[in-house]
């Protein structure tokens, strides 16, 4: 089975008509649930739920300390190519754009990662573009393999890979994959992905699900928030994660939340937005209804926004990203990140704000034993 049935099975739901018809008494009856059907998780990314977002918030709070404690795991991501054939509508990396190309030599990896490591950081996410023949999967196993002999933990975030090449790369020492089907919405898909092996919806969809039949010990999935209606975009994210967590009981499940960054080439507006209330609601929700999901808010977001918001589930932090290639050991002249970085405060700042608000920022959480 694939997700995509599951998907189906809501091609045809009044989502508007949904939560146009949401009472009050139905969230509070939502909320008093121990565990949430998908229903009541769309009770809770309704308009009307925004008005219980203290107790949405006090329950997110309790659930979070309950399976996650007071720790927020931290990592850096490393972008090793911005090559891409894809023409993302959205994307700072889109192929038509005229930016500065790059690929980092395997060399030049071992550099970045011995400056990422020199801060301490034990996790490490590794990224490129969509070109596979620019960035085969020798190249990645290469890269995989340098990068684990500096960090506990390294991770992908790359092109959708098949079962046999996630396991090669878990040979190499990849332990987790990240990877966001940016919307589950498949008109609005079709139309932001113009060109490229991205516009195929079902192999982008069902790659978390690989990876884990690979043995990836984690994967982490979501939508970017505002290419379509967030609330329908949260809800698919939320019961893809629900059945990955069903699907493969040994497998780590986390969701990222990226509100629509503006791409740095191109003048692409997203036709919706999500402010600051409407996010807390959408964490929370998340948190409440899967209480054991990783749950991950990026440098996308504000210092400020980010500290308020350490209580209510989030539970993984970058710090000091580069979005553009490398970065860390050197810093090109002219370098075009794939979007743009709003908290920019260093490793150290981070973990410093971490811990004053309660939190202690891990730096390294688990070992392969051999």
């Amino acid at each position: 089975m694939s997700f995509f049935a599951i998907v189906e099975q809501y091609q045809d739901f009044d989502f508007t008509g949904f939560f146009d018809r949401v009472t009050d008494a139905e969230v509070a009856r939502s909320l008093s649930r121990e565990k949430l059907s998908a229903m009541d998780f769309l009770t809770l990314l309704s308009p009307r739920a925004a008005g219980h977002l203290e107790q949405m918030a006090q329950r997110a709070h309790r659930l979070t300390l309950q399976h996650f404690g007071r720790t927020v795991q931290m990592f850096m991501p490393l972008y090793i190519s911005n090559y891409c054939t894809n023409g993302c509508a959205y994307c700072g990396f889109n192929h038509k754009n005229p930016i500065l190309r790059r690929t980092l030599t395997l060399a030049e990896i071992e550099a970045e990662a011995r400056a990422m490591a020199a801060t301490g950081m034990r996790h490490v996410l590794f990224l490129t573009g969509e070109a596979p023949r620019v960035t085969p999967m020798a190249y990645l196993v290469e890269a995989a393999r340098c990068l684990k002999r500096y960090f506990a933990s390294v991770a992908i975030e790359l092109y959708p890979l098949s079962v046999d090449e996630y396991r090669q790369l878990a040979e190499a020492g990849v332990d987790s994959m990240t990877l966001f089907q940016e919307t589950y919405d498949q008109e609005v898909y079709r139309r932001v992905h113009l060109a490229g092996r991205k516009r195929d919806y079902h192999w982008r969809l069902d790659a978390p699900e690989r990876a884990a039949r690979a043995g990836l010990r984690g994967v982490n999935l979501g939508a970017l928030l505002g290419l379509a209606e967030p609330r329908r975009d949260l809800f698919h994210t939320g019961l893809h994660a629900r059945y990955l967590e069903r699907t493969f009981l040994d497998t780590e499940v986390a969701i990222s939340l990226p509100r629509f960054n503006e791409a740095e080439c191109g003048d692409f507006r997203p036709d919706y937005t999500v402010n600051d209330k409407t996010f807390v609601q959408f964490m929370t929700a998340l948190r409440i209804f899967l209480p054991r999901a990783g749950m991950t808010v990026s440098t996308r977001e504000s210092a400020e926004f980010r500290d308020r918001i350490l209580p209510l589930g989030a539970t993984r932090y970058s710090a000091a990203s580069s979005t553009g290639v490398g970065g860390y050991a050197h810093k090109p002249a002219e370098q075009t990140p794939q979007f743009e970085i709003t908290d920019t405060r260093s490793v150290e700042e981070v973990a410093a704000a971490i811990t004053a608000h309660g939190y202690q920022p891990v730096y390294k959480d688990w070992d392969a034993i051999a």
